[in-house]
């Protein structure tokens, strides 16, 4: 069970600290806490809010890394893809000051007149699209003239316009050009047509906003609504700006919303309501909150309602695009709204893409431009001498006189004189070898891209049979892109992971019932729990597989120490959570499924493993959970709810049990959960529990440990009142809470482990190898944490054991940059010392580096003078993982690459929180997977799965970018030809047979290059590996009787 990863490496001063985040606000609680007698029902709290995913984390003790933090003040800073942009970017700091009136708005509840008065907040209208009807001549074509050929084709017709230029007909010169801007401007009126059509769909949704004091609701166009009106939302209805909550239907005050438009995930969230305005009929007060900004996952404001001062968090907004879910209606007041949402403010709009093969070839244009200049000039000279040798007999010669002796009459030609005609002659000549840069060539550009788009909606390889879509081609202009890539940037959940979390094995008290040693994981089977109420029976949705050993040990309850001991470590994942069971029809009228939606998969993976042992959540209130232990019902009071943060990184549920006594329940990760057990816990079974974790680890599963202890009443009183205090604390409410939960969140006693694997999906980890094969580097950005975002890592073979991990969690800029410094040296120092090593003739492999850091970090790192040493730290790394970023930071990371280097850029996501990255990026690629839409429609490319990125990339990226740049090549030759026969003919072959020989030898000139690429170049130069290596994987024969490598035709 060991594993044989080195053992950590550390450097000295600074010491490993994690970013901070603000604590949900909690509702108050209806019980006064000044009550001495010790009654926890009497004393129930509400639940808290939602909460940042309750995920395990690998052993740190299994990973060699060099861990780069440091703590300090958070310093807010006003930056584009750093500030107010990681998941937790403001830290602490957020909760303890108090907004100033410079850095606020004012939002008169129910009185959008006098909120916005001075017409300074925007309205709810929303436009994506790029052109509107005055803007789109102008600036398509400014946008169409970035290709220097179609400046130069202008240039040609203005000159053809002129009476002595006139050498084809005026209005022929023009229609080339005219037709190919035409078809465009066509194309590009299309596609901004269907944004449009959105907007308007968007734009005309209707809303239901409160009239006439409160007394009655009328149905408003989403346009419309206002910064200050109170809006109804009913459920399965789309959030129409963001909203602070006053009133839902639960008597509680919660909501349950489903944000996956905003981060891509599919699991509900938990919001509330303030008790101050909960149940009200009649809506009144002010909310003074934060300027609109970008990050989604922080909200700071108060709210002033019958003289009492609240405070508002994140758990109190709803943002644009989210979806309420399991809540009959929800009432609340409009904050922002428009263009100031937090989800537009994350949309950096759909900018025009040109491929890196349209850029060359407008360098390339410019040189032919020279040298047909050259040319002209070259003629130019070449008239002036022979008008100078041929200047007394103008009047008579051919094609040239002066005199008109058709008409009986002598007249006279009119002559410009010597200077004019050369000059004329320079311009004549432009016109007459325009051809040197053909027109036609961007055609065949576009007429080829269309053919190379059928071949890959046609390939079978990148045919998705789980979701039945087939890739998508969405930008033509790009294709030959594809076989440029050097840096992919990918997302984690729904791109690399299917999602979907498995509960795999756990540790209960030093014992590990994965049962390796006697293949029991062999005989796992899978175990219908089920529960029988009122003649109907419920089953949780999703079956699990289920050790029979421990199952047989479950169900002896508490009639044994093991048995109790295992009791309490189910009902701690049963209960410790903020997952919501749901009742789901069947088609058999008595068969009921329970669905359990929660804020995070590994939730949502523990209740249903639970319920597979018999320990089944079957109801859920804010003040109190039912669990049904193999057929009998019991209910726990839930007293109070401390959820998981980023700085503790575990979480707790206080229960109270029917016989009065409290226990207090705790996961999290291993790293924090052993440091706050029970001095006097027996040591033998804390190191069995770490030996089963680090095993687990090594097998890529996301770990989670689990305590508990009991309280008493006089802990219990201490912690109720601090809780309640906290709760409800105007400023400093997330550092509250932080020591509330340390009264409760200690001694305890360790229960066990579980064990939980995110699935991947097909063939990631071979595809991550192909693309580093083929010298192609993939970097990971995840709104995730980081414990998971590095299990995912090793499961997908994006991280090895053999890499040194650089890990950089910091909270301030001083500290980022002496944490960047000595990242810099340490991975100098690894580059030198395997320079040495090849030197002195050992191992020829450098040591590989991995960079990993976090949004908190990347806060003061981004678009400040510390990017520079961020790009030279990742550049010297191969593998560049970055955890808790938020959408623009993503774009930020893409950004930071595509400035500084000319390699071309791939993004690849599936959810709304990817949409900045894939539009920033060269590329972008989206997956239609069960994330929504958004990052398919904001894309270039769509496929159904990572794995399709190896074909796309290596075959067809390949041969497009091959194809492509042969086509332009043989199109600039064949027209040079053209061109250099037409410069022959000016001087003496014009009208003779040796003009005829020489149109002939054109066309064997432009056959050449057709027969040595087709007989030469393809089996004597086979350098491209990749594309060798790729068709062989795909069956296809290239070894031909000579014994040279053949490679597909062309």
């Amino acid at each position: 069970m060991g594993s044989n990863r080195p053992l950590l490496m550390t450097v000295p001063s600074p010491t490993t600290t994690s970013s901070t985040s603000i604590d949900p606000e909690l509702p108050k609680s209806k019980s006064s806490s000044s009550n001495n007698a010790f009654n926890p029902f009497e004393n129930t709290l509400n639940n808290s809010s939602s909460s940042r995913r309750s995920s395990g984390s690998r052993s740190n003790n299994s990973i060699h890394e060099v861990s780069l933090s440091s703590s300090g003040s958070i310093k807010s800073k006003p930056v584009r893809y750093g500030s107010k942009g990681g998941a937790d970017s403001e830290g602490l700091s957020m909760s303890q000051r108090e907004l100033r009136d410079e850095d606020a708005r004012l939002v008169y509840i129910n009185e959008p007149f006098k909120t916005n008065e001075a017409f300074e907040f925007a309205a709810n209208s929303i436009r994506t699209s790029k052109y509107s009807l005055l803007t789109f001549i102008p600036r398509n074509l400014f946008e169409q003239f970035h290709r220097v050929a179609y400046v130069y084709f202008l240039i040609i017709a203005i000159l053809n316009q002129l009476p002595q230029l006139a050498v084809f007909g005026r209005t022929v010169s023009i229609l080339p050009l005219a037709f190919v801007l035409f078809v465009t401007a066509v194309k590009d009126v299309y596609e901004d047509w269907r944004r449009h059509q959105n907007d308007k769909v968007e734009n005309n949704r209707l809303a239901s906003v409160m009239v006439d004091g409160g007394r009655s609701f009328v149905e408003k166009k989403w346009r419309d609504v206002r910064v200050g009106e109170v809006i109804k939302i009913k459920a399965n209805e789309t959030i129409p700006c963001d909203t602070v909550l006053l009133s839902t239907s639960d008597p509680t005050g919660v909501a349950y919303v489903q944000t996956i438009n905003l981060d891509g995930e599919s699991n509900l969230k938990t919001r509330y309501a303030k008790q101050e305005t909960h149940g009200k009929e009649g809506f009144g007060g002010v909310i003074k909150c934060e300027k609109p900004n970008r990050n989604i996952y922080g909200f700071l404001a108060n709210m002033e309602v019958d003289g009492k001062k609240l405070s508002l968090g994140s758990s109190n907004i709803v943002l644009r695009g989210c979806e309420l879910k399991n809540t009959s209606w929800a009432i609340g007041v409009a904050v922002y709204c428009g263009s100031e949402t937090k989800a537009m403010l994350n949309n950096s709009g759909a900018p025009s893409k040109r491929s890196r093969l349209e850029t060359c070839m407008n360098s390339e244009i410019i040189w032919l431009s020279f040298f047909l200049v050259a040319l002209c000039t070259v003629t130019s000279v070449c008239v002036a001498v022979w008008l100078k040798r041929h200047k007394d007999e103008l009047n008579l010669l051919p094609y040239y006189r002066k005199l008109d002796f058709s008409e009986g009459d002598v007249d006279s030609y009119e002559y410009y004189g010597w200077g004019l005609e050369i000059f004329f002659t320079f311009l004549m000549s432009v016109i007459v070898f325009q051809v040197m840069i053909p027109i036609s060539l961007y055609i065949s550009m576009e007429l080829v891209r269309v053919g190379q788009a059928y071949f890959m909606f046609q390939d079978k390889r990148m045919y998705d049979e789980a979701t039945k879509s087939r890739f998508q081609c969405r930008a033509l202009n790009i294709n030959e892109d594809l076989g440029q890539i050097k840096y992919v940037f990918s997302d984690k959940t729904g791109t690399l992971t299917q999602n979907k979390m498995e509960f795999q094995c756990a540790s209960i008290w030093g014992v590990d019932y994965s049962s390796k040693e006697n293949n029991s994981m062999e005989r796992d089977e899978v175990v219908e729990h089920s529960v029988k109420v009122d003649g109907k029976v419920f089953r949780p949705k999703m079956k699990v597989k289920v050790n029979p050993e421990l199952l047989q040990l479950s169900r002896s309850g508490l009639q044994n120490v093991e048995g109790k001991r295992i009791h309490d470590f189910f009902l701690a994942m049963a209960t410790c959570n903020t997952i919501v069971p749901l009742v789901v029809d069947t088609p058999d009228p008595d068969v009921k499924l329970i669905d359990y939606q929660g804020e995070s998969p590994d939730e949502q993976a523990l209740a249903y493993a639970a319920a597979a042992y018999g320990f089944m959540l079957t109801e859920r209130t804010s003040g109190h959970i039912v669990i049904d232990i193999h057929g009998q019902r019991q209910k726990f009071n839930v007293l109070g709810l401390h959820e998981f943060d980023s700085d503790r990184k575990r979480m707790s549920v206080i229960l109270g049990y029917p016989d009065n006594s409290v226990k207090v329940f705790v996961k999290g990760a291993d790293t924090s959960m052993l440091n706050v057990i029970d001095k006097s816990f027996k040591m033998d079974l804390v190191r069995a529990t770490e030996a089963h974790l680090h095993s687990y680890s090594s097998m890529g599963l996301r770990t989670l440990v689990i305590g508990m202890r009991d309280l008493n009443a006089s802990e219990f009183e201490q912690w109720h009142g601090s809780f309640e205090a906290a709760s409800t604390a105007v400023f400093g409410r997330a550092v509250m809470l932080h020591k509330v939960s340390s009264i409760v969140e200690n001694n305890l006693t360790i229960l066990g482990a579980s064990a939980i694997e995110d699935k991947l999906q097909q063939c990631v980890p071979e595809s991550i190898e192909s693309l580093r094969i083929a010298g192609i580097k993939v970097w990971v950005l995840t709104g995730d944490k980081q414990e998971t975002a590095i299990s995912i890592g090793y499961s997908s073979k994006l991280l090895t054991s053999n890499m040194t991990q650089i890990i950089i969690n910091s909270k301030n800029r001083e500290s980022c940059r002496k944490s960047l410094q000595d990242a810099l040296v340490m991975s100098k120092k690894l580059m030198s010392t395997s320079d040495v090593a090849n030197n002195a003739g050992g191992s020829s492999h450098a040591t590989p580096v991995a960079l990993i850091i976090d949004g908190t970090s990347l806060v003061h790192i981004l678009d400040s003078e510390l990017e520079e040493q961020l790009f030279q730290l990742a550049s010297r790394c191969s593998v560049v993982l970055c955890c808790r970023v938020a959408p623009l930071q993503k774009a930020g990371i893409v950004a930071l690459v595509k400035n500084r280097t000319s390699d071309l850029t791939l993004a690849i996501g599936d959810g709304a929180n990817d949409v900045s990255m894939i539009q920033m990026a060269d590329v972008g690629v989206g997956i239609s997977g069960q994330e929504g839409r958004q990052a398919v429609m904001a894309s270039d490319f769509a496929m159904g799965q990572f794995r399709f990125l190896v074909p796309l990339l290596l075959i067809h990226g390949h041969w497009n970018y091959q194809r492509l740049g042969y086509m332009i090549l043989y199109n600039f030759y064949r027209n040079a030809v053209l061109v250099l026969v037409l410069f022959w003919a000016f001087f003496d072959a014009a009208g003779t047979g040796l003009f005829w020989l020489l149109l002939l030898g054109i066309i064997v000139a432009a056959l050449l290059p057709r027969l040595v690429v087709r007989f030469v170049y393809q089996y004597y130069f086979p350098n491209d590996i990749q594309i060798c290596r790729e068709a062989e994987k795909i069956g296809y024969e290239r070894v031909v009787e000579s014994g040279h490598i053949e490679m597909l035709p062309i």
